[in-house]
């Protein structure tokens, strides 16, 4: 890529060039990093050595768990090695290399949370054939079919974007190098790679929009039909937390990628993209536990004891 391009670094704004601002930023996000590491590898952890957490919600939760590392990972340490540094760089290579990763756990996260949806639908409406529906194999299968998924989404947006010239100007005005800013730099025509980007991110966040929508039609449905008010409450506190990601995250995922312009937004994209990538992987956990009387009980007979109040405290 660097041999058919002038340019053969990017510059990333960042968030400020107020150095006692950046000092402030870099103890923030490397608190939040570090939080996002510690909740999420518990959660990976917790469902693994729990027996009652062998279940194919808790499998689908800790790839999300997973996926959010992976996400925060490849965004967070790069730039918090930018705030300690004079000048903000990223190699060319290193450029289309986040980005492209940006886009394959973006896309997986997508249809993980759409396969949740799907897993509570089955759950709360054919609760009888639940653990037939859902076998092991499919929820492999399923989530195997999400990570490819993201793998051929990546693909089909960096490989057309490597076959772009870069001539100058080589500054992206935000933290991250996204597909969204890095074609706005590119001196060749982008009609294609913005026709690509429309049919397939676009087709991604309908597609999975309309499972978690139908899916929960059809279980809001499920409850209303229910004649106890504590079947009610216990099929509604397994949906509250997925819908609190979802929520989140499709907000955030699609304000980024709706910005056709980011240069007319930038610090509302940045703010979007602080969200969607830093926030969002560590608030994930916290929902999800905190919402959540099995893994709050879990924890708890982890910790050693039903009285412990260092994290959770009983409903």
């Amino acid at each position: 890529m660097g041999n058919s391009s002038q340019v053969t670094e990017f510059i990333l704004t960042g968030l400020t060039d107020d150095p006692q601002l950046q000092l402030i930023l870099f103890v923030i996000f490397f608190t939040l990093y570090a939080i996002t590491l510690l909740g999420n590898v518990s959660m990976i952890v917790l469902f693994r050595i729990s027996p009652k957490l062998h279940t194919p919600m808790y499998f689908f939760l800790s790839h999300i768990s997973f996926v959010d590392i992976c996400t925060a990972s490849i965004i967070t340490p790069k730039f918090l090695s930018h705030l300690v540094k004079e000048k903000k760089v990223i190699s060319f290579a290193g450029c289309f290399i986040q980005t492209y990763f940006y886009g394959v756990f973006s896309t997986a996260e997508c249809y993980i949370l759409a396969i949740m949806a799907y897993d509570r639908y089955v759950a709360i409406c054919h609760p009888l054939l639940y653990l037939v529906i859902m076998s092991q194999l499919k929820c492999v299968r399923l989530v195997v079919v999400s990570y490819v998924t993201g793998v051929l989404h990546g693909l089909l947006h960096i490989i057309p974007a490597t076959q772009l010239f870069f001539c100058g100007p080589n500054i992206i005005k935000n933290f991250v190098c996204d597909g969204v800013s890095l074609l706005q730099l590119a001196c060749s025509d982008i009609s294609f790679n913005n026709l690509l980007k429309f049919i397939f991110i676009g087709f991604t966040l309908i597609a999975t929009m309309v499972i978690v929508l139908t899916s929960y039609i059809y279980i809001l449905i499920a409850i209303f039909k229910m004649d106890s008010a504590k079947s009610q409450k216990k099929a509604f506190s397994t949906c509250t937390s997925h819908l609190m990601v979802i929520t989140i995250f499709y907000g955030c995922a699609g304000f980024v990628y709706a910005q056709s312009q980011p240069t007319k937004s930038i610090y509302i994209n940045q703010i979007a993209s602080v969200l969607y990538l830093v926030v969002t992987p560590m608030i994930n956990p916290f929902i999800y536990s905190l919402r959540n009387q099995e893994v709050k009980v879990a924890f708890r007979k982890i910790l050693g004891g039903k009285n412990c109040v260092i994290f959770y405290t009983k409903n």
